[in-house]
């Protein structure tokens, strides 16, 4: 038996080790937030967060979790960058289909956690794994640095 902590609930999973966390976390624990998209950890649309580091859980076997912390979309906003991105995603209208965006909030979650006033070239290594078929990109890197903004005032984007 593996025991998972997910947004600070431990669940227990009893399948194959091997299985990808992002089955795991669809399948069994029903948080459809984190989305498939390549399976090979190219778009990002399945990032989750392990002990705060940006994952791609389509490659990411469940054992691998085991002891971690994992953050899924359905938790970020729980924690105040994460709540701040959320934020300013919708002050900024990020989204146009939204498929991506929920690995994209992920992502620029954990470069905001690491570094919390990051200049451009900081955000575009970090958002790099990230595909937005939309290419809503100018809006997620002035999301971005809005969140950032309002993390230094402490107060809500």
């Amino acid at each position: 038996m593996i025991n998972l902590t997910v947004n600070d609930q431990v669940l227990s999973f009893e399948g194959d080790p091997n299985m990808p966390l992002l089955w795991f976390l669809r399948d069994e624990a029903g948080m459809t937030g984190t989305k498939y998209g390549c399976g090979m950890a190219m778009c990002g649309a399945c990032t989750v967060h392990m002990d705060g580091v940006a994952v791609r859980s389509c490659v990411l076997p469940v054992s691998a979790a085991q002891g971690k912390k994992l953050t899924t979309i359905e938790g970020v906003g729980a924690t105040p960058v994460g709540q701040a991105v959320q934020q300013a995603w919708v002050n900024l209208d990020v989204v146009q289909c939204g498929y991506c965006q929920s690995g994209q909030i992920m992502s620029a979650s954990a470069l905001l956690m690491q570094k919390t006033t990051p200049s451009d070239a900081d955000i575009d290594a970090a958002m790099s794994g990230n595909v937005c078929r939309c290419a809503t990109y100018v809006r997620i890197r002035a999301a971005i640095h809005e969140a950032s903004g309002a993390l230094d005032k402490g107060q809500p984007s």
